[in-house]
């Protein structure tokens, strides 16, 4: 039994110490650093409690990338999922019946890799990649539009305050949106054909197999994936930084941004921890919400 605890304590005791120091301890630096003024670059910093709690409550710019932050958590969870259920039931269920069975539409393979492609490219790629898409000049957006006659509607899309933080969410939607796709086909091909047949020879349509057959049978799949889009609509740093640095005017400004400029821009680490353990805790309080309301839904469904 002792060797036994040895040889357990050998394998377990050097992961959890490095998770301790590299995980854990950031974290108890930045609640310590979140009470200070530490400016970061010098040894010198006094504890000043409270106060950055308090100048963060009448931070207009933080409310202001905290708002946007909201939009994204409210929109793009649903529009990814639905936009990942309806692309993955096309390509697993959404073809022709015959003898053999229900299939996917033709080409699917095809589609899936298509689909899948931007989860090869690094956020630094995407965020370059639609900066030129969006270019007022050369960029394929505005470019498509004049083709079809639309020069209306051609417009400086990254220099637009209306459009701005719009054209960030689309990009975030995107490059999403294709992981999910990948994921439900995937959790799709482990439900039986036969409840698909059955439902099609009840008379039931495309919209009602999904809603009530499909994501029922993969709640469990949509949950996980509801709590990670939430986990990327309350960052956003990387793609808001690279395609309009929280411009024009902070109308596309996140609160990652926010957090960086505050940091090494302004040099008020102290500050800029506070945002963080801010969204630390935001964060937790999120993914504990949506695993709680959804797990209501999966009991009333």
């Amino acid at each position: 039994m002792r060797g036994k605890r040895l040889f357990v304590a050998t394998f377990l005791g050097p992961p959890l110490l490095l998770y301790g120091v590299f995980v854990l301890s950031p974290y108890v630096q930045a609640f310590a650093i979140s009470a200070t003024d530490w400016r970061g670059l010098t040894p010198q910093y006094d504890f000043v409690g409270p106060a950055n709690v308090r100048r963060l409550a009448d931070d207009g710019l933080f409310w202001n990338a905290l708002w946007h932050n909201a939009l994204l958590l409210v929109l793009l969870p649903p529009a990814t999922i639905l936009l990942g259920l309806f692309l993955a039931s096309m390509l697993s269920v959404g073809g022709r019946r015959d003898r053999a069975g229900v299939h996917g539409v033709r080409g699917a393979a095809l589609y899936r890799i298509v689909y899948f492609f931007p989860q090869v490219l690094s956020v630094a790629v995407i965020g370059v990649l639609w900066k030129q898409i969006y270019a007022p000049n050369s960029g394929l957006l505005n470019g498509a539009l004049r083709a079809v006659g639309l020069d209306s509607l051609a417009r400086p899309w990254l220099g637009d305050p209306r459009f701005s933080f719009w054209c960030v969410a689309l990009v975030l939607l995107w490059s999403n949106a294709g992981f999910y796709v990948v994921l439900f086909g995937a959790a799709m091909q482990a439900i039986p054909r036969d409840i698909y047949e059955a439902a099609l020879l009840d008379g039931a349509t495309r919209a009602t197999t999904l809603f009530r057959v499909t994501v029922p049978l993969l709640w469990d799949t949509v949950q996980v994936a509801w709590v990670y889009l939430a986990i990327v609509a309350i960052d956003a740093f990387a793609v808001a930084q690279i395609i309009t640095d929280g411009g024009p005017g902070f109308s596309s400004d996140v609160v990652g941004l926010r957090l960086y400029r505050t940091a090494f821009t302004d040099a008020q680490f102290g500050y800029a921890s506070t945002m963080g353990v801010a969204m630390f805790f935001l964060t937790l309080s999120v993914a504990a919400l949506f695993l709680r309301v959804t797990r209501r839904d999966r009991a009333g469904l």
